[in-house]
């Protein structure tokens, strides 16, 4: 069954939410949380160092090269341009990870790593967060800026959206006129 009819389904019975999320908080307060309080009463400091550890330095190392691979690895092969990491502060300021130079205009590139659909909101969410940034950017520099979602298909990196691509490729047409 489609999200689309899903959606219909519940909208247009709103008894059939209502039953749904009284049953998730059945679930949640009869099933999880319990459990979680046993795993929080067997948490040891170690466990959260390790955690740390792995989270910060082993995932945030993987997610960045693989955005590399798959920007430097096809963006750059399928636009036939030269697409170079942003400086440290426009990450901070436009939150824009790689740029492609146009004449005297920039145009930003955002990438986001994605694995499941339970990533989904939290993309989403941060795309609303991050527009004011994008729109300052392309204020300042000329450009748009594009997300990039990459996952991975049989153990490697490809690009998830690939209507961007020429999407992208119209923005440098129109950047070089």
């Amino acid at each position: 069954m489609t999200q689309r009819k899903i959606h219909d389904i519940i909208a247009n019975n709103p008894k059939i939410a209502t039953e749904l999320g009284e049953h998730l908080y059945d679930k949640i307060t009869e099933v999880v949380i319990p459990e979680w309080e046993e795993v929080f009463k067997q948490l040891t400091k170690q466990d959260c160092i390790d955690y740390i550890y792995n989270h910060t330095i082993n995932r945030t190392y993987d997610g960045y090269t693989t955005e590399i691979q798959t920007i430097y690895g096809q963006l750059q092969i399928l636009l036939d341009v030269k697409i170079e990491p942003a400086p440290d502060e426009w990450d901070r300021l436009f939150n824009v990870d790689f740029f492609i130079k146009v004449n005297d205009s920039y145009i930003g590139l955002q990438i986001k790593p994605i694995n499941n659909s339970l990533q989904i909101p939290e993309i989403h969410k941060e795309y609303a967060l991050q527009a004011k940034t994008h729109e300052k950017f392309k204020k300042q520099y000329g450009g748009n800026v594009f997300y990039i979602y990459s996952e991975k298909v049989n153990g490697k990196k490809e690009i998830a959206n690939k209507e961007v691509i020429e999407e992208i490729r119209k923005e440098v047409e129109r950047l070089r006129k």
